[in-house]
């Protein structure tokens, strides 16, 4: 049954926060705070669990999951219990649970995580992809075009990680790399999608800076959840747009460029580009 703006009965919209205190660098965390205001905007009920080490919950009971980013020893930790929760994933997936993961989240839904020095973690195999710890970090503003949803669009972040990514047969790029290292730094790739999870290695947080990927999760989440297709009514996105355009600026302004090292140039008190 279609659902459609304001006034309409909404149903209740289920978000599962997984370890919320372990992987949330970078800001991630306003990537929920993003879908529950727009939810809100618009009238429509939510409600946000988070979920940690060591609980059990039925994934599948979620329309819309997120698991983002850490640190190597925040992985480690997650992944052992990520595994024990590997077939509830696996149940949620099946149910059409929309799943959006950032950076880490995108290495442990992968096959496995291998770290320049240490043991691999491994992964729950979610989506056909692998990770190797790369010797230089990517940093810098990242844009690139995606192709799911209704007409190709520009989605723009912050990336940092080291991570080496490589996709296999059974998913598709996130996004084609227009400015930025992406996956690997070498292929053009950026992130995975496969079904309905979608992982990305930008940061920002990615949804306040992108209005319509977090239009399109809440949408595509609002349809499992009602069973049909759902309208949303628009939003007044100026402020949102801006920070999309400043974003798109310094990524492009930046593109081929900036990574890690340069920052690291300025600490030993070497040359370095300016701040475009």
């Amino acid at each position: 049954m279609p659902v459609t703006g304001p006034g309409s009965d909404y149903p209740l919209l289920r978000i599962g926060h997984l370890y919320a205190s372990h992987l949330n660098v970078a800001g991630d965390g306003g990537n929920v705070v993003a879908i529950e205001r727009r939810a809100a905007w618009r009238g429509i009920p939510t409600e946000t669990l988070p979920i940690q080490v060591g609980e059990d919950h039925d994934l599948a009971s979620f329309d819309l999951l997120f698991i983002q980013g850490g640190q190597d020893v925040e992985m480690a930790i997650v992944a052992e219990d990520l595994g024990r929760k590997a077939a509830s994933f696996q149940r949620a997936v099946a149910a059409g649970s929309v799943i959006f993961a950032v950076c880490a989240g995108l290495q442990l839904l992968g096959h496995r995580y291998i770290p320049a020095t240490g043991a691999a973690i491994e992964g729950i195999g979610l989506l056909d992809l692998e990770t190797r710890g790369g010797d230089r970090r990517f940093m810098q503003h990242a844009a690139c075009e995606v192709s799911f949803g209704d007409v190709p669009r520009t989605i723009v972040g912050f990336e940092n990680h080291s991570g080496l990514t490589e996709l296999g047969a059974g998913v598709r790029p996130f996004g084609r790399v227009i400015a930025g290292a992406g996956n690997n730094g070498r292929d053009g790739t950026e992130g995975a999608v496969s079904g309905t999870i979608y992982a990305t290695y930008l940061h920002g947080p990615i949804l306040p800076r992108n209005p319509w990927l977090a239009d399109f999760l809440l949408r595509s989440a609002l349809e499992r959840r009602a069973g049909g297709p759902v309208s949303l009514s628009p939003l007044d996105d100026e402020a949102e747009d801006r920070s999309h355009a400043e974003t798109e600026r310094r990524a492009l302004g930046n593109r081929g460029r900036r990574t890690a090292l340069e920052p690291a140039r300025l600490g030993r008190g070497l040359p370095a580009e300016a701040d475009s």
